[in-house]
């Protein structure tokens, strides 16, 4: 039994915090050049109650694919609703083969990715509390010196906002950003658990080369992440890549020799290469130890010993 799902029990998803001091003193603050404007981000005008598709469609087309809102309209906005929930525009930048990678909230995250060229879908709300009015929005820069941020919104591309007005609306709207990226390049601000949790995303959706470049990204990055060789391994499995599916789940093991899903799933890849003495050998190894995992193990064995036909004692 391929234990492909043993990520999302590992992984911990962090929750979206307020966002604490003042947005122009995290502004004046910040390191970096004084001026930002990431010029390679296109402007879709958002057409009446659908920011959503606009604001994911220029976060995609800067990302590399060729993508315009109206292709996005069905799997993003909601009619009923009039407007597109969050679930939806990342289960959407998910089917297109990019990490959809949620900011903690923290103003100087946001700036930080902005500085590093990375434009930051934003939730924000134009209402008031009591009487929301939702808007998505893609920040695409920021002046220091002026203290305004620049924005593609409504019907104008490069729009300048003050960073009180921004502040106010964002904070209102819960602080919630999200990058959008191709799966070999990590946020500058990236923490190993949520970049290995969202790309988790990429293996629900089976968008396996997209997850497996984005597991490499994070080796590059944590070279001794269990997770990320797991990740790596599993996603090279269901690309029929044998081989390399057994030389990341090796290197899982080799670096938590007591983490027995490591040993059954190179067991898994094993037989599936062909080398069904060796898969065998190690179900055997794992299973010594008489340890919790004992039952999954036993039904591995039995099901590679089915797969190529060997009698069972």
């Amino acid at each position: 039994m391929f234990l492909a799902g043993l990520l999302l029990g590992l992984l911990l998803v962090l929750p979206f915090t307020g966002c604490a001091p003042a947005f122009q003193e995290t502004l004046r603050e910040q390191a970096g050049p004084g001026r930002v404007v990431i010029d390679s981000v296109p402007f879709y005008p958002q057409e009446k109650y659908q920011c959503g598709p606009a604001s994911l469609a220029m976060l995609l087309a800067w990302s590399g694919l060729e993508v315009v809102p109206e292709q996005l309209v069905d799997q993003v906005y909601s009619p009923d609703r009039q407007g597109s929930l969050q679930p939806s525009i990342v289960a959407a930048a998910r089917r297109h083969g990019r990490v959809a990678y949620p900011l903690s909230g923290q103003e100087e995250h946001l700036l930080a990715e902005v500085a590093a060229g990375h434009p930051v879908l934003v939730l924000k709300n134009l209402g008031l509390a009591w009487l929301p009015r939702w808007h998505y929005a893609v920040v695409i820069g920021y002046e220091r010196e002026q203290e305004v941020v620049y924005l593609h919104s409504d019907s104008r591309g490069n729009k300048a906002l003050s960073a009180r007005v921004f502040a106010n609306t964002w904070q209102r709207g819960g602080s919630w950003g999200l990058l959008v990226l191709p799966p070999d390049k990590l946020p500058a601000t990236a923490t190993e658990k949520t970049w290995l949790a969202a790309v988790v995303g990429l293996e629900r959706t089976e968008q396996w080369p997209a997850a497996a470049r984005a597991y490499e990204a994070a080796l590059q990055r944590w070279p001794d992440s269990v997770v990320a060789w797991m990740g790596l391994g599993n996603s090279r499995h269901a690309l029929a890549d044998y081989l390399g599916a057994v030389t990341a789940f090796t290197r899982a093991a080799e670096l938590e020799p007591d983490f027995v899903p490591a040993s059954n799933n190179l067991a898994f890849s094993l037989a599936a290469a062909g080398r069904v003495a060796e898969a065998l050998a190690v179900i055997e190894r794992a299973m010594a130890a008489n340890g919790p995992w004992l039952e999954q193990l036993e039904q591995t064995r039995r099901e590679i010993m089915s797969r190529h036909q060997l009698m069972l004692p």
